[in-house]
């Protein structure tokens, strides 16, 4: 983690065109998700619902598992980014749909199911997944972004799970998860609470990994940091992800890595990061 100060591009006035510029938008986008792609390999998807603070229906909830799927198999996708439009990350599930969620058990239990979907499907993203954050980040936003690899912030983000505020059981996939990159205690601290955490209080928690000064810093230090993912080789990350994953979960990670072992010794990778090394260029995985 390390807490750092990013100069602000000159020509840089709006996150969301330093982040979708250039990129072409994908037909499988769905009211309130906008999923586009670029050139260099970098995947952005946009919470797009600015109007609400980019609150979540169970729509989006219900669309992100397919959309994530068809996105894993366009050609040259290599990393995802997730960002919210207009300001904000997200303000949470859409308060004005929870009354009827939680009016039986059974409509509870079937939003959960459906927000837990969306979750492990961005949580299981082959490729590697980093959150930019700006304003609020609360509640099923919150959720999303943990979900992620990594997570960079604005300093004026303001990050919660909050639950507690409304009598919500929050489920256990969300709450483990939580607990495994926090640790217990700062896990109890914000789900207890449901407050809101500044970005540099997120900074010490372990909730965010890197802090920049305003919206625009932030979604240029988040696509200079992609564009670096994505000239590495998918190969090692996917492995690395793999292995983390498991050992994180209280799996075998040596299971985890078996099959990347394997696949390590017929595909080039390898042999061309060797090969660059020596004749000092970069290698083109």
């Amino acid at each position: 983690m390390q807490k750092v100060t990013y100069p602000r591009g000159e020509d840089l006035t709006d996150d969301r065109v330093v982040l979708t510029a250039e990129r072409k938008d994908l037909p499988y986008s769905v009211p309130g998700l906008r999923l586009a792609l670029g050139e260099d390999g970098v995947a952005v998807l946009t919470l797009d619902r600015p109007e609400k603070k980019n609150a979540l229906t169970r729509t989006m909830w219900a669309a992100i598992p397919g959309m994530l799927a068809r996105l894993a198999e366009e050609p040259g996708v290599r990393v995802l980014l997730l960002a919210g439009a207009g300001g904000a990350f997200s303000a949470g599930a859409d308060i004005a749909e929870l009354a009827e969620v939680y009016g039986s058990p059974e409509a509870a239990d079937a939003y959960h199911a459906v927000n837990v979907a969306a979750e492990t499907a961005l949580a299981e993203f082959p490729h590697p997944t980093l959150a930019v954050i700006d304003g609020p980040c609360v509640g099923g936003g919150c959720q999303l972004a943990v979900a992620c690899d990594l997570r960079f912030a604005a300093r004026g983000a303001r990050l919660g799970i909050t639950p507690a505020k409304l009598g919500i059981v929050y489920p256990a996939v969300p709450t483990a998860r939580l607990a495994r990159l926090l640790g217990p205690a700062r896990a109890k601290y914000l789900l207890y609470s449901a407050e809101l955490v500044t970005a540099d209080q997120a900074l010490t928690f372990g909730l965010v990994d890197e802090v920049a000064d305003d919206a625009a810093s932030v979604a240029d230090r988040a696509l200079a940091f992609a564009r670096t993912l994505a000239s590495r080789s998918a190969q090692t990350q996917g492995a690395v992800k793999a292995v983390v994953d498991a050992t994180v979960a209280g799996g075998d990670p040596q299971v985890a890595v078996a099959s990347w072992e394997r696949a390590s010794r017929t595909t080039p990778d390898v042999r061309e990061g060797l090969a660059a090394f020596l004749e000092r260029r970069a290698p083109r995985f």
